[in-house]
C-alpha cells in the first residue's frame, strides 16, 4: 500500500494487546504502546514494544491508534474530545475491543466531525490467536478505511468485512453470546456423562467426530478445562460483558432471545460466586462444584 501508516500508537497492552503490538513491532511497524498501569508498560517494553508515558504521547504523531480496552466504557474514556483533537486529521482509529455497536457508532460520529477515520474491528482467538497472528478480526466500516487498515491487519489475523461502523462489534458479541452458551451446555453434558460414568477424554473423542462438536468440545474442554489450568487468557466477566451485548443486540433487534438470556442469568450467577479476576472457562468449575464434584 501506498500510502501506509508510519508510525502506530497502540492503546492496551494487556493479555491481548501486548502480542498484537510486539507482532507489529517484529513485522517492522513503528509503534508506541500506552497502558494505564504502569507494571504493564513496563512488561511491554522488556519484550520490545516502546512505552508512552502518557495517551497523548502516544498517539502524538501517529498515523494509526489502536485500542484493546474492556469495553465501551474504558474506549470512550480513552477518546475523550479532548484526546481526538491531539490526533491528527486523516489519522484512523481501530477500535478492536468488544464494545457496543451503538456506542461506536456515536464515536465514529465524534471523529468524523475532527476528520479522523474509524474502524471497529474486534478479535477472536484468544492469546494463543494473539501471539501467532491467527485472530479472527471482524471489521466494520468503510471499504477505502479497511483497504489502508488492511497491511497492518494482516499481521495479527484473518481479516473478514462485516459491514458499516459498529457490525464487527455486533458480530462478536453475537459470537460470544453464542460461544457461552455452547460451552455451558457442554459443560453440563460433560458433566452428566462422568456421572454416568464416562471417560470425559471418551466424551470429547466422541462429540468432535459427531454433531455436538464445537470450540467447546475441540478447544476448551481439552486444553484449558480438562488439564484444571483454566487459563484460557479470556476472563469470565469479559464473557458475560459481551453476551448483555448480543442479547441487549438481539432484544431490541425485535428478536427473542429466550436461551441467551437464561444463559446470562447463569453466568450471572457463575460471576457473583467466582473470583474477580476468573478465566471464562471456569463455568464448568462453578458448575461442577454445584454439584459438588470438580470440572478438570
Amino acid at each position: 500500500m501506498s500510502n501506509a501508516p508510519s508510525a502506530v500508537a497502540f492503546v492496551g497492552l494487556g493479555k491481548m494487546g501486548e502480542p498484537m503490538a510486539a507482532r507489529l513491532v517484529n513485522a517492522g511497524w513503528s509503534v508506541v504502546g500506552y497502558d494505564v498501569a504502569d507494571a504493564v508498560r513496563e512488561h511491554a517494553a522488556s519484550v520490545g514494544i516502546r512505552s508512552a508515558g502518557s495517551l497523548v504521547e502516544a498517539v502524538n504523531g501517529a498515523d494509526v491508534v489502536v485500542l484493546m480496552l474492556p469495553d465501551s466504557n474504558a474506549v470512550e474514556h480513552v477518546l475523550s474530545d479532548e484526546l481526538l483533537d491531539q490526533v491528527a486529521a486523516g489519522s484512523l482509529l481501530i477500535d478492536m475491543s468488544s464494545s457496543e455497536p451503538l456506542r461506536t457508532q456515536a464515536i465514529a460520529h465524534r471523529a468524523s466531525a475532527r476528520q479522523l477515520r474509524m474502524l471497529d474491528a474486534p478479535v477472536s482467538g484468544g492469546v494463543k490467536g494473539a501471539v501467532h497472528g491467527t485472530l479472527t478480526i471482524m471489521v466494520g466500516g468503510p471499504e477505502g478505511d479497511l483497504s489502508d487498515a488492511r497491511p497492518l491487519l494482516e499481521v495479527l489475523g484473518r481479516v473478514v468485512h462485516a459491514g458499516p461502523v459498529g457490525a464487527g462489534h455486533a458480530v462478536k458479541a453475537l459470537n460470544n453470546l453464542m460461544s457461552a452458551t455452547h460451552l455451558l451446555v457442554t459443560s453440563e453434558a460433560m458433566l452428566a456423562g462422568e456421572r454416568f460414568g464416562l471417560q470425559p477424554e471418551t466424551l470429547l473423542a466422541i462429540f468432535n467426530t459427531s454433531s455436538g462438536r464445537s470450540g467447546s468440545t475441540e478447544n476448551k474442554w481439552p486444553n484449558f478445562i480438562l488439564p484444571g489450568t483454566f487459563d484460557s487468557g479470556f476472563g469470565l466477566r469479559l464473557m458475560l460483558k459481551d453476551m448483555r451485548i448480543g442479547v441487549e443486540l438481539a432484544e431490541k433487534s425485535g428478536v427473542p432471545c429466550s436461551l441467551g438470556r437464561e444463559a446470562v442469568d447463569l453466568w450471572s450467577d457463575a460471576a457473583a460466586e467466582l473470583p474477580a479476576d476468573a478465566d471464562h472457562t471456569e463455568i464448568a468449575r462453578w458448575l461442577g462444584s454445584r454439584l459438588g464434584e470438580r470440572a478438570g
